[in-house]
C-alpha cells in the first residue's frame, strides 16, 4: 500500500531524530577519546622523566600540585610517622582485594616543616577480610624516598571504619590516624606520593603499585560505530522512499516485459495457436466431405 504524505513526513522526522541522537553519541565518544588520549600522553611523558626534588613541584605547606606535574617522579628526604598509618579501602590491585598503606612523611621545604602522605603499596586481606594480612613497617630514621606525585583526591562524604579511608585526601587521611590530624595542621600540601623506592630499604615491603594504565579503551571505535548508525538512519529512509516511488511509476509495458521475458505477449501467442488448430480442423472436415461425395457418385 502506498504511503501518504503524512506518513513520509513522520518517517523522515524519525530518521532525522535518530540520526541526530547518533551524531550526539558519536561526539560524546570522540570527546572521551580525546580526553583519554591527553591523559595517556601526560602519563607517558611524566612517568618516565628523571626524578627531581619535591621542592621543584610544591614549594611548601599549602601549595598544590599543578595538573601538568601529575605522574612526575620526585625525591624527598625525611622521616616516616608510622604511628599515623591509615589504610585505604576498596582499591584492589590486579583484581586482588586488600588495602593500601598510607603513611605520612615529615620533611622540610624551604625551611618549613612539611608533611607528605606516601602510599607505600598494597597488602592483601587477612583471614577475616576486615584487616590486612600484615602491615610492614617503614624504614626508621631519615630516609630518602622516590615517589610518583599525584594530586589530592576529592574528599569523600562516605563513612569508613576508624583508621581507614576510601580516598587519598591528605586532610582526611591525617584525621583518620590514631591521634587525629591536629599535629600536622598548617604543614600539609595538596598532593600525595606513590612509593617507587626507599633508601634505606625496609626489611619487609608491601606489594609495589603497578604502572599507570595507558589503555585507550574503545571510545574511538564507538565513535565510528555511532557515525555509521547516523548514516544508516538517513540512508534507510532515502532507500525506502526511492523503492516505493519507483514501484509506483512502473509502466504497463514493463509489467508485460516482466511477465514475458521473450518480449512477446503470451496471451496473443495462445490465441494464434487456437486459430491455427481451428483452421486445420476445418481442412480435415472439408476433405472428409469431399471423400464422401465422391464415393456416393
Amino acid at each position: 500500500m502506498k504511503r501518504t504524505r503524512r506518513q513520509w513526513v513522520t518517517l523522515g522526522l524519525a530518521a532525522v531524530l535518530l540520526a541526530s541522537l547518533c551524531v550526539l553519541a558519536a561526539f560524546w565518544q570522540w570527546h572521551r577519546y580525546t580526553d583519554r588520549q591527553a591523559q595517556i600522553d601526560l602519563v607517558e611523558t611524566n612517568y618516565t622523566a628523571a626524578p627531581e626534588p619535591l621542592s621543584a613541584f610544591v614549594t611548601g605547606p599549602g601549595d598544590t600540585l599543578a595538573p601538568e606535574d601529575v605522574w612526575r617522579p620526585a625525591e624527598v628526604t625525611g622521616e616516616y610517622v608510622p604511628e599515623s598509618t591509615v589504610l585505604l579501602r576498596n582499591r584492589p590491585v590486579g583484581g586482588t582485594p586488600g588495602f593500601h598503606l598510607l603513611v605520612p612523611l615529615r620533611t622540610e621545604l624551604d625551611g618549613q616543616e612539611t608533611v607528605l602522605v606516601v602510599d607505600r603499596g598494597f597488602v592483601p586481606l587477612g583471614a577475616d577480610a576486615t584487616e590486612p594480612a600484615l602491615v610492614p613497617e617503614p624504614p626508621s630514621g631519615e630516609v630518602t624516598v622516590t615517589v610518583t606525585l599525584r594530586a589530592d583526591e576529592p574528599a569523600s562524604d562516605r563513612g569508613a571504619p576508624s583508621g581507614t579511608v576510601v580516598r587519598i585526601n591528605t586532610d582526611q587521611v591525617l584525621d583518620q590516624g590514631p591521634e587525629g590530624g591536629a599535629w600536622a595542621d598548617g604543614t600539609t600540601v595538596g598532593a600525595y606520593g606513590q612509593l617507587r623506592d626507599e633508601d634505606p630499604a625496609a626489611a619487609e615491603t608491601p606489594v609495589a603499585l603497578p604502572r599507570p594504565d595507558t589503555d585507550p579503551g574503545s571510545h574511538l571505535s564507538y565513535t565510528f560505530q555511532w557515525a555509521i548508525f547516523a548514516l544508516g538512519a538517513v540512508g534507510g529512509y532515502v532507500l525506502l522512499w526511492r523503492r516505493e516511488t519507483r514501484a509506483a511509476t512502473v509502466t504497463a509495458g514493463e509489467l508485460l516485459a516482466a511477465d514475458d521475458p521473450g518480449g512477446t505477449s503470451r496471451p496473443r501467442r495462445e490465441r494464434r495457436r487456437r486459430v491455427d488448430e481451428d483452421y486445420e480442423d476445418a481442412l480435415v472436415d472439408a476433405a472428409q466431405h469431399q471423400a464422401r461425395d465422391t464415393s456416393s457418385a
